[in-house]
């Protein structure tokens, strides 16, 4: 009998991972979460997640992407085109807040189905996509190493390895989503600031700030929950 051709799995099924692996990677999550010092800096991927929804969203609607920025202190500028009015522009600045929740969603929902190979190409073909756009030094540095980080653990390392991590990244993405919107929250409160994205949807649409926020409130936490759920097999 000829030997079976080898399989890449891109688009196959991998085996689930051990329900304690599933719980670890989610306390993992949760320590670059909660700690001040260690969410300075991986909130970077954060704002990796949230200027691309931004981006994402533009040229979905058929607006014109000029760039992207990161900044060190973790904020980020999405530039684009077209009315400064309309749907699009509402779902382009709706898109922010709620991209790492979604995208934390999407991927739980994928490896919820066993899908880990095909979850990690497509967040390195995101990154890289996310690239071309990318306006600073500092910007292409960040989505660099974590383009290669999915890059190197989808070629280099054994199956287990490739679960946990894309495990703790999904996870990461869920809680990692939630903190922002009272991050958002608590600066409207002291500073008043009008240049958030909540601020920019208000004068958009003429709904209270209050009630947007509530929307990216509403969609990370209910993100968590669902993902949460498939994640552990509930």
């Amino acid at each position: 009998m000829a030997d079976e051709m080898p399989d890449l799995h891109l688009f196959g099924t991998q085996a689930a991972p051990a329900q304690w692996l599933v719980v670890v990677t989610g306390i993992a999550a949760l320590a670059v979460v909660l700690p001040h010092g260690v969410w300075r800096i991986s909130r970077n991927a954060i704002t990796i997640a949230h200027e691309g929804g931004h981006g994402l969203v533009a040229l979905l609607t058929g607006r014109r992407l000029d760039g992207i920025r990161l900044h060190s202190d973790t904020s980020g500028l999405t530039v684009s085109r077209g009315r400064p009015t309309g749907l699009g522009m509402i779902l382009t600045a709706a898109a922010g807040y709620t991209a790492p929740p979604l995208l934390g969603l999407g991927g739980a929902w994928l490896l919820a189905a066993h899908h880990v190979t095909l979850l990690l190409w497509l967040a390195t073909a995101l990154l890289l996509a996310m690239l071309v756009m990318i306006r600073n030094a500092y910007g292409v540095l960040t989505v660099v190493l974590s383009g290669a980080a999915f890059l190197l653990v989808s070629w280099l390392t054994s199956p287990d390895v490739q679960s946990a991590f894309a495990y703790a990244v999904v996870w990461f993405l869920l809680l990692g989503g939630v903190r922002p919107a009272f991050e958002l929250q608590a600066k409207r409160r002291r500073h008043n600031s009008g240049d958030s994205d909540a601020d920019q949807l208000a004068r958009l649409t003429a709904v209270p700030p209050a009630l947007w926020l509530f929307l990216f409130h509403a969609v990370s936490i209910c993100s968590l929950i669902g993902g949460g759920r498939w994640l552990l097999g509930l």
